[in-house]
C-alpha cells in the first residue's frame, strides 16, 4: 500500500501528490483529479483491510451510501478506488488542519467558538443519523477545518470518517471488535458492547468539553483501561462554565444514553445559546484532577446498567446485525487519541428491549418520583413506619419479653480495585453477622479482553493487627501462600484458584471469616478492615522486592518487544517479548518468542491464554507480511524505523523496538 514519491497514479482518475500524514487504518494524501484538476484528498488503507476481501466487497456494495452523504459538515466521499493491492478512498480536500491542531497550537477555545464548532459538528451527525449512519469515533483528529474556519462559514467545519470506522471495525478478520478510541467511548459501549445513535451525542459532548478545558474529562494516569473505565464510574470533572452551558454539556454526557438530546436537538441548543457566549474569555488549561468523583456511589462490579439500545440501521442492509451487536473490549496500553479496534467476546443478553416511542428514541424518562405507583409505595411504607415509632415509643424499644432488642447487622461493605494492567479487577464485599461473629466475604475476578488465569493472592488479615484468622472457603482450590515459593512474605495471604476467567466474565470466591466487630460503629470497622485487607493485597503484589513471576495474572506491569536492529528483506524476523514486573524486566525469561518453539509458558497462559493472545501486525505501512494466525512476521520491502506491533492479551498493540530493513543482495 505504501507509496513512496509523488506522482504516482491512482487509477485511472487521480494522481498522488504529497503524503498528509497517517494514521489508525492507512495514509492520507493530498491528490489530484486528473479530469479536473481539483486537489482532492485519498486515504489509503493499510494493507492488511485491502487483503481482507470482504472488507473490499463491503466498500464496493455501500459506494452509494457513503457517496451520498451530502452535508456542509460532512467530508464527502467523493469515489472509492480499487486497484491491485490498494484501496483509496477519494474526499474533499480541507486545507486548515483538524481540531487537534487547534488545540494543540491555541489551547481552548473561547467558549462562543467552541459551541459554534461543536453545534456544526452535531448538525453533520445529524444528518447521518437521519439515513442510520453511526460515526462511532467522534474526536478532534476526524473534524477538519478551513484556514479560515474563524469566521464559522458553511463548510468551514467538517466532520470526517463517516461510515468508514464502522466497516473497518466489521471487516477486520475474522474477530468480533469495538472500534473508537477510549477517551471518547460512551459508557453503554464500554460496559454492554451496544450502542445507538446517542453514542455519537456523547462522543461530541467530550469533543465539547476538550475545547473548552483543554483536555478530555477523563484523561489521568493509568492505562486506556483505566481511562475507559471513569466513563463508566466517575462524573466529569466540573469546569467554570455558565449554567446553560454546563446544564446542555451535562446532557450530552449522560451515562444514560436515554437522557440525551438527539443531535440535531443537542445542536439547536447550543446554537440558541451562542448570543449569550459573546464575549466570554476562553477558559486556562485544565489540570488533570487528583482523583475522580463516583458517579454511582460504592459498587462492587462495573455493571451495564443502561436500557438496551435501539438497533442502528447498518450502513450495509445485507449485514442484520447492524452495530447493535458490536462486542466490547478494553486497553491497557498507553492512553492516547489513536482509534483502536480491540477483539473480544459478545457478551450474552437476556433482557427485554425497553420499550420506547416510536417517533422518539431518546425520549427522556419520567422520573420515577412521579409514578402513581411509586407513590402509593411511599405512603404505605411512612404508615408502617409511624406504626412502627409508635410501638418502640410505647413499649420502651424492648421485645415483648422485656429483654433489649438484638443489635442489627451492619450493611455489608463494598470495594473495587482500581483495574490492573493485565484487564484483571478484583471487587469484594463483606457481610457480617453479629450473632455467628463471621464475616461472609465473596470475591469477584472479572477480566477484559483476555481471558485471565489464577492463583490469585488475597491478603485476609485479622482485626486490630491481631492474628490471622482461620478461613473456611466454599469451592475454589485454595492453599495458604507459600513465602518460600513466591517471595511473598505478607502474612495471612491465600493463594486462590477459582479456574478460568473468560474473556468478558467474571467468578466469584466465598470464604466464611470468624472476627468481631463489637465497637460502636460495627459497620465502620467492617469496611476499615474489608479496605485494609485489599491495600494489603495491592501492596504485596506491587512490591518491588520480589524477583519471580508468581501470581502473574495480577503482578504483570507489561511487556516489552525486541526485534532485530536490521534485517534482511523477504526474511523472517526473530521477535521476542519479555516480561515487566514490578522489580524490572526479566529478559532473562523470555515471555515469548516467534517463530515459536514449544508450549507457551505458565505466565504467558495466565495472562493471556496461551499463544492464542499473541499476534503481530504491521507497524511499517505495508513493509511487513503477518502470517494469518498472526504469529509471524516477514520483511517484505527495504524501508527504515520500523516496529512490529504486539498484542499480548490486554496489552494491545505494544510496538516494538525500530528497526531497518535492508534490500537482499542481488
Amino acid at each position: 500500500m505504501s507509496t513512496e514519491g509523488s506522482g504516482v497514479a491512482l487509477g485511472a482518475s487521480y494522481r498522488l501528490v504529497e503524503k498528509l500524514g497517517r494514521g489508525a487504518t492507512g495514509e492520507v494524501w493530498r491528490a489530484v483529479d486528473r479530469r479536473t484538476d481539483e486537489v482532492v484528498a485519498a486515504k489509503l488503507l493499510r494493507e492488511e483491510h485491502t487483503s481482507d476481501q470482504d472488507l473490499v466487497g463491503r466498500f464496493v456494495r455501500e459506494r452509494s451510501i457513503l457517496t451520498g452523504l451530502r452535508h456542509p459538515h460532512v467530508v464527502a466521499v467523493r469515489d472509492l478506488v480499487v486497484e491491485g493491492d490498494r484501496l483509496a478512498i477519494v474526499m474533499d480536500f480541507v486545507d486548515g488542519g483538524s481540531v487537534r491542531d487547534v488545540l494543540a497550537h491555541d489551547g481552548p477555545l473561547r467558549p462562543e467558538l467552541a459551541v459554534a464548532v461543536v453545534a456544526a459538528v452535531l448538525e453533520g451527525i445529524a444528518a447521518a443519523h437521519s439515513r442510520g449512519i453511526l460515526h462511532r469515533d467522534i474526536k478532534p483528529d476526524n473534524v477538519l477545518l478551513s484556514k479560515d474556519w474563524h469566521e464559522l462559514d458553511p463548510g468551514a467545519v467538517r466532520l470526517t470518517d463517516f461510515g468508514i470506522s464502522r466497516m473497518v471495525a466489521d471487516g477486520a478478520g475474522t474477530t468480533t471488535g469495538l472500534m473508537g478510541t477510549p477517551e471518547y467511548m460512551a459508557p453503554e459501549l464500554l460496559v454492554t458492547g451496544t450502542c445507538d445513535l446517542s453514542a455519537d451525542v456523547y462522543g461530541t459532548g467530550i469533543l465539547l468539553y476538550e475545547l473548552l478545558a483543554g483536555r478530555t474529562p477523563f484523561a489521568g494516569p493509568g492505562t486506556d483501561y483505566t481511562v475507559a473505565h471513569r466513563h463508566v464510574a466517575s462524573v466529569p470533572p466540573t469546569i467554570p462554565l455558565p449554567g446553560p452551558l454546563a446544564a446542555r454539556l451535562d446532557a450530552m454526557l449522560a451515562k444514560d444514553p436515554t437522557a440525551r438530546p438527539t443531535a440535531a436537538e443537542a445542536a439547536a441548543d447550543l446554537r440558541r445559546l451562542l448570543p449569550s457566549l459573546s464575549g466570554l474569555p476562553a477558559l486556562e488549561a485544565q489540570a488533570p484532577p487528583s482523583d475522580f468523583d463516583s458517579a454511582r456511589g460504592p459498587m462492587t462490579m462495573v455493571r451495564g446498567v443502561t436500557p438496551e439500545p435501539a438497533p442502528v440501521t447498518p450502513l450495509d442492509d445485507t449485514d442484520e446485525a447492524g452495530d447493535a451487536g458490536v462486542p466490547s473490549s478494553l486497553d491497557l496500553g498507553t492512553p492516547d487519541h489513536g482509534t483502536m479496534l480491540r477483539p473480544m467476546s459478545v457478551p450474552p443478553t437476556t433482557r427485554e428491549e425497553p420499550r420506547r416511542e416510536p417517533e422518539r428514541a431518546h425520549r427522556k424518562k419520567t422520573p420515577r418520583w412521579r409514578d402513581p405507583r411509586a407513590i402509593a409505595l411511599v405512603a404505605a411504607s411512612l404508615v408502617l413506619l409511624g406504626g412502627a415509632v409508635a410501638y418502640a415509643t410505647t413499649t420502651g424499644g424492648s421485645s415483648p419479653g422485656g429483654s433489649a432488642t438484638t443489635t442489627p447487622a451492619p450493611a455489608p461493605a463494598p470495594q473495587q480495585d482500581s483495574p490492573l494492567p493485565t484487564g484483571l479487577t478484583v471487587s469484594r464485599q463483606a457481610v457480617y453477622d453479629p450473632e455467628s461473629e463471621t464475616v461472609q466475604l465473596t470475591i469477584t475476578y472479572a477480566a477484559q479482553s483476555s481471558e485471565l488465569r489464577g492463583p490469585f493472592l488475597e491478603i485476609i488479615p485479622g482485626t486490630d493487627g491481631g492474628d490471622c484468622p482461620t478461613v473456611s472457603w466454599d469451592g475454589p482450590a485454595q492453599d495458604q501462600n507459600l513465602p518460600s515459593g513466591t517471595g511473598i512474605t505478607t502474612p495471612c495471604g491465600w493463594s486462590i484458584d477459582p479456574g478460568t476467567v473468560p474473556r468478558g466474565e467474571s467468578v466469584a470466591v466465598t470464604a466464611t471469616v470468624p472476627l468481631t466487630f463489637a465497637g460502636a460503629d460495627p459497620a465502620a470497622e467492617l469496611q476499615a478492615w474489608l479496605n485494609g485487607a485489599a491495600e494489603s493485597t495491592l501492596a504485596a503484589i506491587t512490591d518491588p522486592g520480589i524477583t519471580n513471576d508468581s501470581y502473574p495474572a495480577q503482578r504483570l506491569r507489561g511487556i516489552e518487544v525486541v526485534a532485530p536492529s536490521r534485517v534482511v528483506s523477504r526474511t523472517p524476523l526473530r521477535l521476542t517479548i519479555y516480561a515487566e514486573w514490578p522489580d524490572d524486566v526479566d529478559r532473562i525469561n523470555p515471555l515469548y518468542r516467534s517463530p515459536s518453539v514449544g508450549s507457551p509458558t505458565l505466565v504467558l497462559t495466565a495472562v493471556a491464554g496461551g499463544e492464542d493472545g499473541v499476534r503481530f501486525s504491521d507497524g511499517c505501512s505495508g513493509a511487513l507480511a503477518v502470517s494469518k494466525d498472526r504469529l509471524t512476521v516477514t520483511a517484505l520491502n527495504p524501508a527504515t524505523d520500523c516496529t512490529v506491533l504486539t498484542t499480548v492479551g490486554n496489552f494491545i498493540e505494544i510496538p516494538s523496538e525500530p528497526f531497518d530493513i535492508a534490500p537482499r543482495a542481488s
